[in-house]
């Protein structure tokens, strides 16, 4: 993996449009018929049958005869070893019946049956020694199912003020675990979140990212700095892992409504959604990998973002956006979020990551990690006087935390600690102006 490398370029911000949703999943009846069909013999059965026929209608038996030992072997790789038994079988007593019909000689015959059974009888074994090695890969993978469930603990749909959605894909498809890594808890102190990018692959990878994420998930009930469990982090690393180990990560907190705070060390910038445009939020001081402070002498600074109702924030690994087309060209994952802006973060975390799939030709070749929070808009309570009339556009109107208006640019302050202030909240535009307003209009 690469991680240090910094994603400025091709994240502008771009206007919102239409596209297709992720791709239909197959028809229940040809995923049935797939199931039944599964471990039964049918392709030996027919190459069975078709060598007969050809035998039947050219009459040259001793020439085809032994060719029917390619059904019980063909089986071994498809079927277990009953299987397998039952083509042999099967191949057996045709070719008594056609060397009997064809006047082969009893010599050439007895050949004939004594190649059918070695070639069953190995069948049968190697169809035993894989049926026992699918068992215990099966097994293997349950564990690592188990260890990633977890590392990774699946969040739910709602974590405190969020709508969630979250995808994993890890490169090795037989482990099904890798490097990345992301958790969203609440805390005392707001909704906190991470996402990372472990340097290497594998065990050592794994072990890492178990790290990070137990040290996180300790500090961010601890300490009501966000920076404070950034340094936690960095600190247990620093004991903890080599000197060519590293690990880009973006954590984020919520600790009031309508204040968003970001720590970007070393990682892929978020993208934020605020009306129709799609924005990376690059760190306004960048900072070193977790792991590489020390040498770099950098300290992380801390963003504060305005982000209110219908505001969404994207965070990802450079799995997603170094994916490369037959052609090598990246994956555009600014313009492919554009397209799938959905009111259910499900729905565009499955769109983005089915055309993800579409792009790269099937398969992915790194680990990739997707994280959407959204905050929908909240309830907004009947009219029941005139105090809900002009009075309702100023704090009301630009929805909890007073967001931006839609279209306008992403304000970042740097601050050293908790004590920075979050931008002011756009001035009302008059009665019925405000931007939440036309949010909810639209």
């Amino acid at each position: 993996m690469s991680h240090a490398r910094q994603h400025r370029d091709g994240h502008r911000p771009v206007r919102r449009f239409r596209g297709r949703g992720a791709g239909r999943p197959p028809l229940p009846r040809i995923r049935a018929l797939a199931h039944r069909t599964a471990g039964t013999p049918v392709l030996p059965l027919l190459l069975v049958c078709v060598i007969t026929v050809i035998d039947v209608v050219g009459g040259t038996s001793l020439v085809w005869l032994p060719m029917l030992a390619a059904g019980p072997a063909l089986a071994a790789a498809t079927c277990g070893w009953r299987g397998v038994a039952g083509v042999g079988l099967l191949a057996t007593l045709l070719s008594v019946v056609l060397g009997v019909r064809n006047g082969v000689s009893g010599g050439n015959l007895v050949a004939v049956l004594a190649v059918l059974a070695s070639v069953t009888l190995a069948s049968i074994l190697a169809g035993a020694v894989r049926a026992r090695r699918e068992q215990v890969l099966a097994a293997v993978r349950s564990v690592a199912e188990t260890a990633q469930h977890a590392l990774l603990q699946p969040p739910p749909a709602t974590v405190g003020p969020f709508q969630v959605a979250v995808h994993y894909s890890a490169a090795a498809a037989e482990a099904r675990i890798g490097g990345d890594l992301y958790a969203l808890i609440p805390t005392p102190h707001g909704v906190r979140t991470i996402v990372g990018d472990v340097r290497g692959k594998g065990l050592s990878a794994v072990k890492t990212a178990a790290l990070v994420l137990g040290v996180f998930r300790e500090a961010a009930y601890d300490e009501p700095d966000l920076l404070a469990v950034v340094g936690r982090i960095e600190r247990s690393l620093a004991r903890n892992l080599g000197d060519d180990d590293f690990v880009t990560a973006v954590v984020a907190g919520y600790p009031e409504p309508g204040r968003l705070e970001l720590v970007n060390c070393g990682h892929a910038p978020p993208l934020l959604v605020r009306g129709s445009d799609v924005v990376a939020v690059e760190p306004a001081r960048p900072a070193p990998p977790l792991g590489l402070s020390a040498l770099a002498g950098e300290a992380p600074g801390l963003q504060v973002l305005p982000f209110g109702d219908g505001d969404q924030l994207l965070l990802y690994t450079d799995g997603v956006t170094e994916a490369r087309d037959a052609d090598r060209a990246f994956y555009p994952l600014a313009e492919g979020f554009a397209r799938h802006l959905y009111d259910d973060p499900a729905r565009t975390v499955a769109a983005l990551h089915e055309e993800l799939l579409t792009h790269v030709g099937g398969r992915l070749h790194d680990d990739a990690a997707l994280l959407l929070l959204r905050k929908p808009a909240a309830a907004r309570p009947a009219a029941s006087g005139p105090e809900t009339g002009e009075g309702a556009t100023g704090e009301g109107a630009t929805g909890e935390g007073g967001s931006a208006a839609p279209g306008s640019s992403v304000r970042a302050t740097e601050a050293a600690g908790p004590g920075v202030s979050a931008p002011a909240a756009a001035p009302p535009a008059g009665p019925g102006g405000g931007a939440g307003e036309r949010r909810r209009a639209a």
